[in-house]
């Protein structure tokens, strides 16, 4: 999976449009192979973030859990803390 696409559940406060559109685009990307499309090709991935950015919308809205919201500030210090033990030299 692309490290660059991050968890967007279960978060205070909730995913905010911009985040799930980056996700969308992170994800067209991998898959495409590239990071700017060719001039034929752009409209073909602008419809593809568009419909990946919608059903991820529509996936956070339908999903439940009964766990409680994780701290968006506290998650990031544990990521860096993963990062800086996993590339200490």
């Amino acid at each position: 999976m692309c490290r660059n696409i991050r968890p967007l559940n279960n978060f205070e406060p909730p995913a905010t449009s911009e985040e799930v559109q980056a996700a969308a685009l992170q994800y067209v990307r991998k898959v495409a192979g590239t990071t700017k499309p060719s001039t034929v090709n752009a409209e073909a991935f602008d419809r593809a973030v568009a419909a990946v950015a919608a059903a991820t919308a529509e996936l956070l809205d339908a999903l439940e859990t009964s766990a409680p919201p994780k701290n968006r500030e506290v998650e990031a210090a544990k990521a860096r803390a993963r990062a800086q033990k996993r590339y200490a030299s």
